[in-house]
């Protein structure tokens, strides 16, 4: 043994334990949520898990301002552009912001459509109304930071992506505690914690960016909105990364939908150990973003070496951390869920279904670090096509399980749905790499 591959592996920490320490900080304002709920009734459990698969649905389905701003900014940082480096910022910005307030202005047909497609109980469907339309408001704001956090990463300063997600997330909680508990306010103070959150966050990701690119010598300038042929670039690469999104995110809402008709108590089961899978896909992710960062960066430079250095660090470090996270969850997971609820019942119904936690972490680790390879890269149509053949398999595992096995066969069909985004990804590989020169 030696300690030669810790010292190679260190401009890959410097990203990814920023990001993993960052993204950890937003399944725990979703566990601050539902605990300060789930201490009301199942029916509050339940409306935040379906107001939780609506915001999913919206801001995964335009997370693209965030994964193809890091794409961008990253082969821009790779290949020393200034110039391109804050054209990307400034025209995800201004996509970010018209795209927030299409939602407001859209925001009762998006509460009606939600509702409608998810598909809660007669006792949960007014309070998770409520909560939508509270929520909405925070849609240019989680925008405006999204791309903050993928330009960042994208000019690898993750560390600053740290600082501005967990002051973000830090206020939410003790907003939550302070509306929703100290106030007694519930489910709406919880709601609006999340708006005055986001919008106090966007206004400093805005200053900090533009800052940055002054800095470097290239500061924003509206005027790059007006480059054409810059945006055709980005909305052929955003288009394909929005479309895979979508698809992803219908499958999310389809388990959620799936469960919701079995119950309110698997709905609020399954919403917990999503919660669970949450918090996996965020730390995972640190290692997925810091290969977008490393390999957008490689990809800039043509530099096959330092992709594959990337693709091996990153990857290596994530497999072994899915491992702790299911040991943490086969040791742990039925504390975990109690500390989530107390309701017994709730509890009860989601120590059944733990198994499925436990296992997924290693399987979806695959998944997730190609996606950050392929994002780096702007090999966007391949993310298209393997998550399309992946949405698919899904639905036709869902189909042919459930009716078998219930929610043990939901789960069973998100497991498929993880794996076959894996080969999917995986068959793709090899082309990405011939790409490269040397």
């Amino acid at each position: 043994m030696t300690s030669r591959p810790l010292p190679r592996d260190l401009p890959m920490w410097r990203l990814a334990l920023p990001m993993i320490l960052s993204n950890l900080t937003v399944p725990l304002v979703g566990m601050v949520d539902t605990a300060v709920v789930g201490r009301i009734s199942v029916a509050d459990i339940g409306a935040v898990a379906v107001g939780a698969t609506v915001f999913s649905f919206l801001f995964w389905t335009f997370a693209f301002v965030r994964m193809g701003t890091t794409g961008f900014a990253a082969q821009a940082h790779g290949a020393g552009d200034s110039q391109g480096l804050a054209g990307a910022g400034v025209r995800a910005y201004a996509m970010a912001i018209v795209i927030g307030c299409g939602m407001l202005i859209l925001s009762m047909p998006i509460r009606w459509l939600g509702l409608l497609v998810v598909g809660p109980s007669e006792a949960v469907a007014p309070l998770a109304d409520t909560y939508i339309g509270i929520r909405i408001w925070s849609a240019p704001a989680t925008l405006v930071n999204f791309v903050a956090a993928g330009w960042l990463l994208g000019v690898q300063r993750a560390d600053l992506v740290l600082v501005l997600q967990v002051f973000i997330n830090l206020l939410n909680v003790a907003l939550d505690l302070l509306l929703g508990v100290v106030l007694g306010w519930g489910l709406v103070g919880v709601a609006w914690a999340t708006v005055i959150a986001e919008l106090s966050g966007s206004g400093i990701s805005l200053a900090l960016t533009a800052r940055l690119a002054a800095k470097r010598g290239a500061p924003f300038r509206l005027a790059a909105v007006r480059d054409l042929q810059a945006f055709r670039r980005i909305a052929s690469v955003n288009t394909d990364i929005f479309l895979r999104t979508l698809i992803a995110v219908c499958t999310i809402t389809s388990f959620t939908a799936v469960g919701a008709r079995m119950g309110e108590l698997v709905l609020a089961a399954n919403g917990i150990l999503m919660l669970l899978q949450t918090f996996v896909a965020y730390g995972l992710d640190g290692f997925a973003h810091a290969a977008e960062a490393l390999v957008g960066g490689a990809v800039g430079r043509r530099d096959r070496r330092a992709f594959r250095a990337a693709v091996a660090a990153t990857s290596r470090w994530a497999v072994l951390v899915s491992g702790f996270y299911v040991a943490g969850y086969a040791l742990f997971g039925n504390q975990i869920v109690g500390l989530i609820s107390d309701l017994p019942e709730v509890r009860q119904m989601a120590s059944i279904y733990l198994p499925w936690s436990i296992v997924l972490p290693v399987v979806s680790v695959w998944s997730f670090q190609l996606d950050g390879i392929f994002i780096g890269a702007t090999r966007t149509r391949a993310m298209l096509v393997g998550m399309a053949i992946s949405g698919a398999t899904f639905f036709l595992a869902m189909a042919v399980l459930v009716p078998l096995y219930g929610n043990h066969g939901l789960w069973a069909a998100y497991l498929v749905f993880m794996v076959a985004r894996a080969v999917t990804l995986g068959a793709a590989y090899p082309a990405l790499e011939r790409t490269l020169h040397n």
